[in-house]
């Protein structure tokens, strides 16, 4: 678990570690500050903003480091003061996820980005998500955030459960949707983005492979692809399928089962490439 609290290479303040300083030191005063601090940048227009493809561009950060740059380079006040929303950063929920992450780890307390499927967005299906894990030492177990959900968000979703505190039920981690699945428990088609009309095991694996990279450090963009990955029109075959299903059963036990996820994960199919190709720009990308 002590691994969880150290920085990786997409969590690093770097430069700008004195800036999480800055912050509370409480749960919610974390997540109300990063709702200051940044705007989905699918959802902007329900808070009055239309952004420009420049101002979209910042998605595509990797590293907090690089996002805590545009943050404080867009405005230089505290992080603290939440910016109007025309002013906060655009991002996704793997940003509000990873810059929650961080700013837990800075504080010792062991966190993690987990990527899966939340069930809480409307029109029954499970849609394509991250959120954060962080370990509550008084109560001994691991608790799922929501990093983005506020105020506006909750108007706009049927979500009637505390997102600092979310239901096992109502986000599955990638393994746990894989799993259901492959039992016949769940239907593929429920998962995925339903906005596009993508769905299927093909999309439950790419996140299987970006939940098991977050979990040993590296927290892709939701859209970062490689190796084993399917695409919508590619066979899973019965080989691949074999290495999914046990992908997926040491995720749900991260812990206990650290080291033969790192070793699983040397696998040539698994192992993240230095270069990792952009769905969204097409382009192949330096991680």
């Amino acid at each position: 678990m002590s691994g969880y609290t150290t920085p990786g290479p997409m969590t690093s303040a770097g430069r700008h570690s004195a800036l999480l300083e800055q912050l509370p030191d409480d749960l919610a005063g974390l997540v109300s500050a990063g709702h200051g601090l940044l705007i989905h940048e699918h959802i902007a227009p329900n808070y009055g903003v239309e952004l420009s493809a420049a101002d979209r561009a910042p998605v595509h950060l990797r590293r907090v480091e690089d996002l805590l740059d545009r943050i404080a380079s867009r405005d230089d006040r505290p992080l603290t003061e939440a910016r109007e929303p025309r002013d906060r950063v655009a991002g996704n929920c793997r940003h509000f996820t990873v810059l929650l992450v961080t700013a837990l780890r800075a504080r010792g307390v062991p966190a993690r980005a987990r990527c899966g499927f939340g069930g809480y967005f409307g029109g029954g299906t499970f849609e394509d998500h991250w959120v954060a894990e962080y370990h509550d030492a008084e109560q001994d177990r691991w608790v799922l955030v929501d990093g983005q959900i506020d105020d506006v968000q909750r108007g706009m979703f049927p979500i009637d459960f505390d997102p600092l505190d979310v239901p096992r039920d109502r986000f599955l981690v990638a393994g746990d949707a894989w799993l259901r699945c492959r039992a016949g428990t769940a239907d593929p088609d429920g998962f995925g983005l339903a906005v596009i009309g993508e769905t299927g095991m093909w999309w439950i694996a790419g996140n299987l492979v970006r939940d098991a990279a977050a979990l040993l450090g590296t927290e892709v963009l939701p859209w970062d692809g490689w190796g084993a990955m399917p695409g919508p029109d590619e066979e899973i075959t019965d080989d691949l399928t074999a290495l999914f299903d046990r992908l997926a059963t040491l995720t749900l036990t991260p812990d206990e089962s650290a080291a033969e996820l790192r070793e699983l994960f040397l696998d040539e199919r698994l192992r993240i490439p230095p270069t990792v190709h952009n769905h969204v720009r097409g382009t192949e990308d330096p991680i």
